[in-house]
């Protein structure tokens, strides 16, 4: 199934739940080239000749920012040769960890870990990541968790100051400390808004711990989704070389100002590829000033789950590219659900603002003032109409936080090849199917009391394998209608081909996830 995949270096503090510091010399590469054999190049047309005078101004405000944490380690985890030939010998010599009658009791290490930040006033203040600031569980599934215990800021002249936690924002990703001191260099932010593709743009960052490094590039994306979840997730997108540990650093434009705060990289190996992205300095500014003044960050929130309407899905139902955002989830309680919002509908315009892949609907709605009531028009079996939401706030995003072998199913398919039953399924979809029995949904990990068809086989060459569909997903609907019977599923296909649509609309689900839209194509015959 075609989830969104995750931003591969996620997040870029070197920190317990990103990477910890290693005590290894990094070394440099010497440059092969004789003296005079490499040609002087120009600067390209409108390129600065040098930003060295920007970055003597800015660099002495971009600040490191490292944490100690105490990180808990279960059974094994602690044993560094645990698996090896050395386990017993670490065991037997007042090694930690795993040992007979220990009860997997968690063992406790310090770690550090690095990241960057920058100063918005003389008297301390410091904007970074929250990530950068913040313990949790191992992402890496190493059954490790941290708490941060100190907070040291380190300023470009080396001076150390102690930190305290001014206000942090989850959803945003963006923390405001505090250190006691006066008169410091600080930056401002600018007008993010007023950023172009092909600007130049400079990074400031502490990267793997080695002290302040300037790197340089261009705006390549502006509004860029990377499917976060987050209200927030528009991003700016730069080929400046970022990487871990610049996270929380500056932006700026070629006028000194902060127009984003490095966030996250795209990267198949962990190091910069030229995919970087940053939190745009008009995301930012409100959200730290509000934590500044010790404030809540507050945002509207409908209560749905949403999905972009990629080609597929529009050709599905057959709407334009671009237009509206797909509800795959109404909760029930908020007010989307009031409003009469129902699983399947296509909102494509909100308080006046139209839905686009600029302006989302997650992104509109959490700028929309708590209490408002506003008209949402959508799109409901091809008819347009509109309802009225009374918009709710955002809850905390711990309460936003909402398996399986297959075990049950046929190696290959519900039935005999030969069968008419299983023929159409396989020759316009790609996919064998079978009946959804309660031993089966247990064994797939789904929850209870969900209805439909169980995919037991998908054809590789098939449009649905491309789409991500595997033996174990759970077709719920086919172009809106519940489809809990395989022949349910033959009479929307014949539907679908009889009305000359090229695909069909698909509700799935996985496991225990959210169910998510495809468009999946119906094979030419």
């Amino acid at each position: 199934m075609r989830y969104a995949y995750a931003i591969t270096a996620a997040m870029l503090a070197g920190g317990a739940t990103a990477t910890l510091v290693v005590n290894q010399p990094l070394g440099a590469q010497v440059a092969q080239n004789a003296p005079g054999t490499v040609p002087a190049v120009a600067p390209r047309p409108g390129a600065p000749m040098s930003f060295a005078d920007l970055a003597a101004k800015l660099q002495p405000a971009v600040v490191n920012i490292s944490t100690t944490q105490q990180v808990s380690l279960r059974g094994n985890q602690s044993n560094p040769f645990a698996g090896s030939p050395f386990e017993d010998f670490f065991k037997q010599f007042g090694g930690q960890g795993g040992a007979p009658g220990d009860g997997g009791r968690p063992q406790t290490r310090e770690a550090t870990s690095l990241g960057s930040g920058f100063i918005v006033s003389d008297d301390g203040y410091i904007v970074t990541n929250n990530h950068v600031i913040s313990g949790g569980r191992d992402a890496a599934g190493q059954g490790t968790t941290s708490v941060v215990s100190s907070i040291t800021v380190t300023l470009p002249d080396r001076k150390e100051y102690v930190a305290k936690v001014v206000g942090r924002d989850v959803n945003s990703d963006l923390a405001v400390l505090k250190i006691e001191a006066r008169g410091l260099p600080f930056v401002q932010f600018g007008d993010s808004k007023r950023a172009r593709i092909g600007d130049w743009v400079v990074a400031i960052g502490n990267p793997f711990g080695l002290g302040s490094t300037v790197t340089a590039g261009i705006v390549s994306a502006l509004h860029r989704g990377i499917g976060t979840g987050s209200a927030n997730d528009r991003y700016i997108q730069t080929d400046a070389s970022i990487n871990q540990g610049n996270s929380g650093g500056p932006m700026f434009d070629l006028n000194g100002n902060v127009i984003g705060i490095n966030t996250a990289i795209y990267s198949p190996t962990g190091g910069n590829v030229g995919i970087g992205f940053a939190i745009p300095a008009e995301e930012a500014k409100p959200i730290v000033d509000a934590l500044r003044a010790g404030k809540r960050v507050r945002r509207g929130y409908l209560g749905v789950g949403i999905q972009p309407i990629d080609d597929n899905i529009a050709e599905s139902l057959g709407l334009p590219k671009n237009v509206g955002e797909l509800i795959r989830s109404v909760e029930p309680g908020y007010a989307a659900a009031r409003a009469g919002i129902r699983q399947g509908d296509v909102v494509v315009k909100i308080g006046g603002t139209e839905i686009t892949p600029d302006s989302t609907l997650s992104y509109t709605v959490a700028n929309l003032p708590i209490g408002s009531r506003v008209p949402i028009e959508l799109i409901r079996n091809g008819q347009r109409t509109t309802v009225t939401a009374v918009i709710g706030e955002r809850p905390p995003e711990d309460q936003l936080a909402s398996a399986g072998s297959g075990q049950g199913l046929n190696d290959d398919d519900d039935s005999d090849p030969s069968t008419p039953q299983a023929q159409p399924t396989r020759a316009s979809l790609g996919l064998s199917l079978q009946a959804l029995t309660p031993e089966i949904g247990r064994s797939i990990g789904l929850p209870t009391g969900v209805r439909g068809v169980v995919i037991s086989a998908v054809d590789p060459s098939s449009n649905a394998a491309s789409q991500g569909l595997a033996r174990g997903d759970v077709i719920l609907s086919i172009n809106q209608k519940p489809t809990t019977t395989i022949q349910e599923v033959i009479a929307a296909v014949n539907a679908a081909k009889a009305a000359g649509r090229p695909s069909v609309l698909m509700l799935v689900q996985r496991q225990a996830t959210p169910p998510r839209y495809l468009g999946v194509e119906l094979a030419k015959k």
